[in-house]
């Protein structure tokens, strides 16, 4: 069998040189395969596939794509090591990370990295949900302690490519559904969609809008679902135009708040799927002439720290972020160490914080 790509040239080479050579202790777990047997079942040589698991960007698209076949075909397993390069680290991923929000994951993943000495290295998808294959060898040639997903999620290819090389990686509020066999930490968003819409419920309230994340966002759908939840419970029907889909900003929130109190119905209270896009809601009102909270009641999502500083102080759902991205780190270093989490989904509780964004309708 032949290949493309200059990778090719190393076959016959040394085996073990400084140029990402798999070392001795690259083989496999609950398999007896060796990097040797892959390499000639795949047709090319040892170093070749060395730089395959390392990440190397010297190696053709089709090799690398036949090489990775194999190795998940076989379910290779590169041994654990604490003393590989980069083990010293723990790589945190955003969809996003222009928010005071992903300060809050930051620091507390920080909170427990610091004391293991284990370095943190941001990465940013720009707002996509899964990672460029370029970002994913990156990290396979950086060989970190684990990977943290925050709001962004890998395909099963990609998946099997961090579990060859025995990087493990758990999920922070993961995108959409929890993939199988991967930890997740989360929160409690059912339960603080339905704390939200019951307080206003209980103030008198009766036209809820909603502002709420991406619908393709589980969190966002789940935060709905809770909202949906409690208008039943109080025996009203549920009013799909009454409910936005949009972004967790301001912009999002400043957009579809002014979409919802221009219409002649307006609702009374709005239930915003985070504070960013509440402070925009209460812009939108503020541009109308409506008083908050005379004419307006808003609830936000996730007690960000400038919320208590508002005027008014804001109504929120408080989302133990720092917490759940601490859990995250936690679990993620227990399963470097070789233990087995007891539990793949962790769901933190969440809690309405009242201040002075609601009130009983006029």
């Amino acid at each position: 069998m032949t290949t493309t790509g200059h990778d090719e040239t190393l076959a016959g080479a040394p085996p073990a040189t400084s140029a990402g050579v798999a070392d001795q202790h690259d083989e496999p777990r609950g398999a007896h395969m060796t990097i040797a047997e892959i390499a000639a079942e795949a047709g090319v040589s040892v170093p070749t596939v060395s730089k395959v698991l390392n990440g190397r960007a010297d190696v053709a698209a089709a090799t690398r794509a036949r090489v990775e076949e194999v190795i998940e075909r076989h379910g290779y397993r590169r041994r654990r090591s604490t003393t590989g390069t980069g083990s010293g680290l723990i790589e945190l991923v955003f969809h996003e990370l222009d928010s005071p929000w992903a300060l809050q994951i930051i620091s507390g993943v920080e909170r427990v990295a610091g004391p293991e000495r284990l370095g943190v290295v941001l990465s940013e998808l720009g707002g996509e949900h899964r990672p460029p294959q370029q970002w994913l060898d990156d990290v396979l040639a950086r060989r970190p302690r684990g990977v943290i997903f925050v709001l962004s999620e890998l395909d099963p290819s990609q998946q099997a490519q961090l579990k060859s090389r025995n990087i493990p990686f758990v999920v922070v509020d993961t995108a959409g559904e929890q993939p199988a066999g991967v930890p997740v930490v989360g929160s409690q968003n059912w339960a603080g969609g339905l704390a939200a819409t019951r307080h206003l419920l209980q103030l008198g309230h009766r036209r809820i809008g909603v502002v709420s994340g991406p619908r393709d966002v589980l969190c966002s759908r789940a935060r709905v679902d809770g909202y949906r939840s409690a208008l039943d419970e109080a025996g009203l029907a549920y009013d799909p135009d009454l409910v936005r889909w949009g972004n967790f900003f301001v912009d999002g929130g400043y957009e579809h708040g002014r979409e919802l109190l221009s219409r002649p119905d307006r609702p009374t209270a709005i239930f915003a799927g985070a504070d960013f896009q509440a402070l925009g809601v209460i812009r939108a009102a503020r541009e109308l002439g409506l008083r908050i909270p005379e004419d307006l009641s808003v609830v936000g999502y996730d007690d960000l720290p400038v919320t208590e500083w508002m005027q008014p102080g804001l109504t929120t759902v408080r989302q133990p972020l720092a917490d759940m991205a601490a859990t995250a780190a936690r679990m993620l270093i227990e399963i470097a160490g070789g233990a087995r989490p007891a539990n793949l989904r962790i769901d933190l509780a969440t809690e309405l914080v009242v201040r002075n964004s609601t009130a009983a309708p006029a």
